[in-house]
């Protein structure tokens, strides 16, 4: 199929895909996906520019682990407990995330002011070329939703990574 007609309309196909995104990865052979991974991510960034969308930073939070938050705070000038004040939260699972969405560091042409010092969940998102898209899955299939190159990726492994 090509690349055009897989990701037209690509939000309405996710959502009509999620059980079988869930029934692929309980079931996937593990080898194959992992060998399958890097070719597929690569792919799907030559195809889809994060810029275009930044669904992830308009609606979610990524953690802030300490050397995140030492890292950017410094960047940034200010005290570690300033930076958590001004910008973080404690969610229900201990970790912290940003107060508000969009994130705040996020530019209304999309770019992000802290790119070089992001958090490494950012600079890891969207886990597309690591095993977290198998030992993760809810998390894989809920990013599904909201980032193409997710769904690109995992429509692609169906195919080939049976």
């Amino acid at each position: 199929m090509p690349v055009e007609d897989l990701l037209n309309n690509w939000e309405k196909k996710s959502a009509e895909h999620q059980k079988n995104y869930q029934q692929y990865l309980k079931k996937a052979n593990k080898n194959k996906v992992l060998k399958a991974l890097p070719d597929l991510h690569e792919e799907a960034f030559e195809k889809i520019n994060c810029l275009d969308c930044a669904n992830c930073c308009k609606n979610y939070s990524p953690r802030f682990k300490m050397p995140d938050i030492k890292r950017i705070s410094k960047v940034l000038g200010m005290k570690e407990t300033a930076f958590i004040d001004q910008y973080l939260q404690m969610d229900n699972e201990g970790d912290y995330v940003v107060k508000s969405t969009p994130c705040p560091f996020l530019g209304a042409d999309n770019f992000c002011s802290i790119y070089e010092d992001r958090p490494s969940d950012c600079s890891r998102f969207p886990y597309t070329d690591e095993d977290v898209l198998l030992k993760r899955p809810l998390i894989t299939i809920k990013n599904s939703s909201f980032c193409p190159a997710v769904y690109y990726v995992l429509e692609n492994l169906m195919v080939v990574a049976k």
